[in-house]
């Protein structure tokens, strides 16, 4: 099998690239894992971890005729350690191999491939980051087109399903199947859908959480084409924050068969005691929520909401560049945008949403954050009075590895209980 290179990719970059295979779909994702392992000089890295909480993890590598598994023992059992101490330095010694000329890292259904990218751009191993040696091509989820939208308004979490990550992983199914595909550069469509009802609204919410990313089916995949199929401008592994745009791509904004996008956006701060008891509107009927929020009681600090199915999560998101002197290392693009919506007052505080529902109405979901807002009369007592109201978003749950490194750990694993 010919490796196609990357239509997006610099001919004269010499790191080896690397594909990351992700989905809930165990069988569907190794099947394509298999796929790659037809080339010979691609080499197939997978780390199951279904006994990652009893600090046991099975590595598998497969490269050409050579399938190798190893046992590993960690002395903390969850992701971030597998990936620093085992998935990293293994990938980097690939990397070296004169006859590997790719490197396919089939993900564990419970890994979310932002973290493993995070820690492939930032987490030094042996004095270096991998990036330095590797090149990501494609991040490419797999979806069970029978199953996959069921789980993606579901309210089960890993634990129930068997399949959690570490000792106090709470992610939900929903909040690992969206997030997998959020971030993916290409989606593979594997199986059939038990309707054409459940298919079309399977392909509507993909419209709009992956818009303009290439999908194939998994009955005569090509891997290969489908990764060059990936779009230059496609996230390929790089890891935004809090303050990137909401809206990637040009997804449709009109209703398709009950999946509705609504976009809300305010310059005023939300009440906290309204805004928790209003955050209900965004758990039930909605399959994603996404946004920035500016809350009274915390004038200096964005916070960010995410959502799926029943999953939330809310964490702080940084200090707005209103109460920030030295923009030195702040994003261009997040400057650009923050300038063109500068309030003289407020500087860039606002409040922005993105909300794909399936049932629930969006003109109950505006009306409920509406009124979750500063009335005119609040708004007029100012920031000291502001800061004064009690705060049921005042506490933060941490990540367990708190060496890890991981600039996003607190985001995902932070969680309000609405």
């Amino acid at each position: 099998m010919e490796i196609v290179v990357n239509k997006g990719a610099d001919v004269t970059d010499q790191r080896v690239p690397v594909v990351l295979l992700s989905g809930l779909a165990a069988d569907a994702v190794a099947e394509v894992a298999r796929h790659a392992a037809a080339d010979p000089t691609t080499a197939v890295l997978h780390h199951d971890l279904r006994e990652v909480v009893q600090g046991v993890v099975r590595r598998t590598l497969t490269h050409g005729e050579h399938r190798a598994t190893e046992v590993l023992e960690l002395a903390h059992g969850c992701v971030s350690c597998t990936l620093r101490q085992d998935l990293l330095p293994v990938a980097l010694r690939l990397a070296e191999a004169p006859d590997v000329r790719r490197i396919v890292l089939h993900l564990d259904p419970a890994m979310e491939p932002e973290a493993v990218c995070w820690a492939l751009h930032h987490v030094v191993v042996d004095g270096r980051v991998a990036t330095e040696r590797l090149r990501i091509d494609a991040v490419v989820s797999t979806v069970d087109a029978a199953t996959w939208f069921a789980d993606a308004i579901g309210e089960e979490s890993l634990y129930e399903r068997g399949m959690s990550a570490s000792a106090d992983d709470e992610r939900t199914i929903a909040q690992v199947v969206v997030a997998q595909v959020e971030f993916a550069d290409a989606v593979i469509v594997a199986g059939a859908a038990p309707d054409a009802w459940t298919a079309a609204r399977t392909d509507a919410v993909l419209d709009r959480l992956a818009p303009e990313l290439p999908r194939a089916d998994l009955p005569g995949l090509d891997l290969d084409a489908l990764v060059a199929a990936v779009p230059a401008r496609a996230r390929k592994g790089e890891v935004g924050d809090a303050h990137e745009p909401l809206l990637r791509g040009q997804p449709p904004l009109e209703p398709d068969c009950g999946i509705s996008v609504v976009l809300f956006d305010e310059r005023r701060p939300f009440h906290p005691g309204r805004l928790h008891d209003a955050l209900d509107v965004l758990l039930e009927g909605v399959v994603r929520t996404r946004g920035r929020l500016w809350v009274a009681s915390q004038p200096d600090a964005a916070l960010w909401v995410e959502s799926a199915g029943g999953g939330l999560r809310i964490a702080h998101a940084g200090p707005w560049l209103a109460t920030t002197e030295d923009w030195s290392e702040v994003d261009s693009e997040r400057v650009a945008m923050a300038s063109l919506r500068w309030d003289p007052y407020y500087g860039d505080r606002e409040q922005q949403l993105v909300v794909i529902t399936h049932l629930a109405s969006p003109e109950e979901i505006t009306s409920a954050l509406h009124e979750a807002l500063l009335t005119d009369a609040e708004l007029a007592e100012g920031a000291e009075v502001w800061r004064t109201y009690e705060d049921p978003f005042g506490e933060w749950h941490t990540d367990p590895c708190e060496d890890s490194g991981d600039r996003d750990s607190a985001l995902r694993t932070g969680r309000e209980e609405g």
